[in-house]
C-alpha cells in the first residue's frame, strides 16, 4: 500500500558512537524523504562524531574512526539537513526513542533550532512491537518477505523501515493510512520532552514524571521550589530537557510580569 501523504515524510536512521542520548553522537545519518505522489529523494553522509568512536559500536554498524576521518562534522552538514527536513513529518525505527532525540541533541549542541514540537512522528517499531513483538530484521522478513542484507547499515535501516510501513498498511485493516493516525498510533505517550522527564497530565499540564515532584505541575515546582529548576540544568539531563524546562520557566516568569 503506498502512503497517503498531505505533506513530505522523511524517513530517517542514525548509526551512532554508542546509546546515551545526552553524550553519544552521530556518525551516519540517512534520511528518503518522501513527497505526496511518490517522489522519494534521499540525503545520506557519514559524520565525524568528534570522539572516538567504541569497539563495541563499531561492532555493531561496521564504521571505524578511519572511516569517518575526513567526513564532515554535524555542523557542517546541519544547515542542509534542517532544509531538507524543512516541511516534513518524521518517522523511523525505534525513532521516537532514540534517533530523533540524538538528532535534537546534536542541534542544540551548536545552537540550531530546530523545531520538533511542529511534526508528527511515526514509530515503525511501536507499530511492531503493538503488534507482532520483533526486530527490524525480523519484522522485514516478516512484513516483507526478505533478508535484511547489511543490517545496521542506516542506508538498509531507512529502505527497510519504509517498505516494512507500507507493508503495514497493507496487512492491518485497522491501521488507518494518514501521517496524524499514524503518529497517535506510534505513541506510547504523552512525552512533552524526549526522555519523558515532563509529560502531560489530563489536562494538558506539564508535570514531572520522575524523581521527588512526580506528578507535581513544573510551573508550581519551580514557583514553591527554585533550587529544583538549577539542578536539572546542572545535571546529567538531555540538552532537549533542559531546552524545555528553560522555556516553561521563561513563560512562567512573563505570567509573574502580566
Amino acid at each position: 500500500m503506498e502512503l497517503n501523504l498531505r505533506r513530505p515524510l522523511a524517513f530517517l536512521d542514525l548509526e551512532t558512537t554508542g546509546i546515551n542520548v545526552s553524550t553519544d553522537r552521530i556518525v551516519e545519518i540517512s534520511v528518503l524523504k518522501l513527497y505526496p505522489g511518490g517522489m522519494q529523494e534521499w540525503m545520506s553522509t557519514r559524520i565525524n562524531p568528534e570522539m572516538p568512536i567504541p569497539p563495541k559500536a563499531t561492532a555493531i554498524h561496521g564504521i571505524t574512526d578511519a572511516d569517518v576521518t575526513d567526513a564532515p562534522k554535524f555542523r557542517e552538514i546541519a544547515k542542509k539537513l534542517i532544509a531538507f527536513l524543512e516541511g516534513t513529518d518524521l518517522a523511523g525505527y525505534n525513532a521516537i526513542k532514540f534517533d530523533i532525540p540524538v538528532l535534537a541533541e546534536e542541534f542544540l549542541r551548536i545552537n540550531m533550532d530546530f523545531n520538533f514540537l511542529k511534526r508528527k512522528y511515526i514509530d515503525v517499531q511501536v507499530i511492531f512491537h503493538k503488534k507482532e513483538q520483533r526486530t527490524l530484521a525480523a519484522a522485514y522478513q516478516f512484513y516483507c518477505k526478505k533478508e535484511l542484507e547489511n543490517a545496521h547499515s542506516s542506508m538498509a535501516d531507512t529502505q527497510a523501515t519504509f517498505d516494512v510501513l507500507k507493508a503495514q498498511l497493507d496487512r492491518y485493516d485497522d491501521l488507518e493510512n494518514d501521517v496524524e493516525k499514524l503518529a497517535e498510533f506510534s505513541s506510547f505517550n504523552n512525552n512533552v520532552d524526549f526522555a519523558g522527564r515532563i509529560i502531560y497530565d489530563e489536562n494538558g499540564v506539564e508535570i514531572f514524571n520522575f524523581g521527588k515532584h512526580k506528578g507535581k505541575s513544573v510551573e508550581k515546582v519551580f514557583a514553591e521550589d527554585p533550587s529544583y529548576y538549577s539542578w536539572m540544568m546542572n545535571g546529567d539531563f538531555p540538552l532537549y530537557t533542559k531546552k524545555i524546562l528553560t522555556e516553561i520557566k521563561l513563560r512562567s516568569f512573563g505570567k509573574g510580569r502580566s
